[in-house]
């Protein structure tokens, strides 16, 4: 029975006699459409300049092309790849009665020769061909992407723009400490308070004070702490605005979803925020689906008589994996008594890294299943410990 939500494949089925199809090859100067027009024998192939009107002064001249050939155009469908352009032209389309699909690049199957050929009209024909199949019904031929609202892509920027200055003040902290150990100095930390201060009562080994020497290094010392305090504020920021909405707002659905989750013992504000926004606030039908988003499955081998395993799939949301293995870790320091932790440490009872390190990963996948359960039915993960409702 289909689902509701199934993107593999089209639920509406295909009148190709009053169906406009056109699919879209992105680049930041021009665009390259390729259309199937009914009535029309050849398959025109167009480069616009990169401008939406000029899109849609195209789709109007084929749609006229059709009215002239005698068909009447019921139906207009435009696909894309997933890049850089996102999904605003998507949302455009749509608001102009235009059918538009956004299509996952690595789901189009290309040819496996060493050096093949690859141009934008090979790969409009590529595309065509793999649109036409989703457009059937039928399934393997490609999945398309879930699109999502303008709010709900700005929703997650927080989280991405706190991810991004955690690594710029990491970054910023380790030149530091690599400039102050090739003087052979070791013990400062750049993240304290009165770091700056304290940068200039700082010794070589061989006693003499950084000061007089070397110059430029100090220059260079100073204009990274000044770049770190900006950094460390900004970040401050951010998680102020975070909890400054949650107060605000704390029934509305994605962060009664949050509270619900920061309740767990071990689970911060800052993992909640970003699970909610990236995965756990989805329309994802069934737990194999929320794994597969997480790119937590496994990627089998097998042939003949050979059977392995290649590890992870690694074909999710990267923020969502890399942040459910960590949590899975500190969820068994604060949940030992927890089924999910007495399940890991009952697996891992031989004390090898290779089974820990594997065992973490199953365990992550099933923590996030327990924790979507947890915001959509509202049921905790057995023997897990709760705090008290604020």
């Amino acid at each position: 029975m289909p689902q509701a939500n199934d993107l593999s494949r089209c639920l509406v089925a295909l009148e190709q006699d009053t169906t406009l199809i056109a699919v879209i090859e992105l680049s930041q100067a021009s665009w390259l459409v390729a259309g199937m027009v009914p009535g029309v024998e050849r398959q025109p192939v167009k480069k616009i300049e990169a401008d939406e009107v000029a899109l849609l002064r195209l789709l109007g001249r084929w749609r006229d092309e059709a009215t002239g050939a005698g068909r009447t155009i019921a139906r207009v469908c435009v696909a894309f790849e997933a890049g850089r352009d996102g999904f605003w032209l998507a949302r455009w389309l749509r608001t102009r009665g235009i059918e538009a699909h956004v299509i996952h690049p690595s789901s189009v199957a290309v040819p496996r020769e060493h050096r093949r050929a690859k141009t934008d009209r090979l790969d409009t024909e590529l595309l065509k061909r793999a649109f036409l199949g989703w457009l059937r019904g039928e399934r393997g031929h490609c999945t398309t992407a879930a699109i999502p609202t303008a709010e709900e892509e700005d929703a997650k920027r927080p989280n991405r723009e706190h991810a991004s200055l955690v690594g710029e003040r990491t970054r910023i902290v380790n030149r530091i400490k690599g400039a102050l150990a090739r003087l052979g100095v070791r013990g400062f930390k750049p993240t304290l308070r009165g770091a700056s201060e304290r940068l200039g009562t700082l010794r070589t080994p061989e006693g003499t004070p950084l000061p007089p020497l070397p110059p430029n290094t100090l220059a260079e010392l100073g204009r990274d702490m000044a770049r770190l305090r900006c950094v460390v504020d900004q970040i401050e920021q951010v998680e102020a605005a975070r909890l400054e909405r949650l107060a605000r707002r704390p029934e509305e659905g994605a962060h009664a979803m949050v509270r619900l989750l920061a309740r767990i013992v071990g689970v911060g504000i800052e993992t909640a925020d970003t699970l909610v926004r990236e995965v756990l606030s989805r329309d994802l039908r069934d737990r194999r689906a929320v794994a597969r988003y997480a790119g937590l499955t496994g990627s089998p081998d097998e042939s003949g008589r050979r059977r392995r395993e290649k590890g992870l799939a690694k074909a999710g949301n990267a923020r969502v994996r890399h942040g459910m293995v960590q949590l899975a870790w500190r969820f068994l320091l604060f949940q030992r008594e927890s089924a999910l932790a007495r399940w890991y440490r009952e697996r891992t009872a031989d004390a090898r890294g290779g089974t820990r390190k594997t065992m973490i990963v199953a365990l992550a996948r099933k923590l996030l299943i327990a924790l979507w359960r947890l915001v959509t039915t509202g049921a905790p993960p057995e023997g897990v410990r709760l705090r008290p409702a604020a």
